[in-house]
């Protein structure tokens, strides 16, 4: 099998794990995928998360148990920032949109990470913080 690219969008922190674990709570409030009323941390404790996320995923954020730097180039399955250089290869003035990241993705100027791993950038309105864009493949 191969793994599912996704996109996601969530609200707007300046601590960015903080904007992703929010993200993961609002996603998991959404959609348990059957294991219950459980947080994200004790999800990544069961085994059954494990091969839940291993053999198919969700397509969200919760297919990642945390946060890493964002010059960790460590294999997944993580959930890692852009650079401020990685964003001003598609976004040179560094504070995209919503539109400039969702039409980097479609024409390929900004990449899918490999499998089991995924990637967010802040995205702005009207110049400003207003998003935080998640983006990654499963690890199927």
């Amino acid at each position: 099998m191969g793994g599912n690219a996704w996109t996601q969008t969530g609200p707007y922190q300046p601590d960015l794990a903080a904007a992703f674990r929010q993200a993961q709570e609002t996603s998991l409030a959404e959609d348990d995928h059957g294991f219950g009323e459980r947080s994200v941390d004790d999800l990544w404790r069961d085994p059954e998360w494990h091969e839940y996320i291993f053999t198919g995923g969700t397509c969200t954020v919760l297919d990642f148990p945390c946060m890493v730097d964002a010059t960790d180039q460590s294999d997944g399955p993580f959930m890692r920032p852009l650079t401020d250089s990685e964003v001003r290869a598609w976004s040179p003035d560094g504070r995209p949109t919503y539109e400039d990241w969702d039409e980097a993705l479609d024409t390929g100027r900004l990449e899918f990470p490999d499998r089991a791993q995924g990637n967010c950038t802040v995205l702005y309105r009207d110049g400003r913080p207003a998003l935080i864009g998640y983006w990654g493949v499963t690890a199927d």
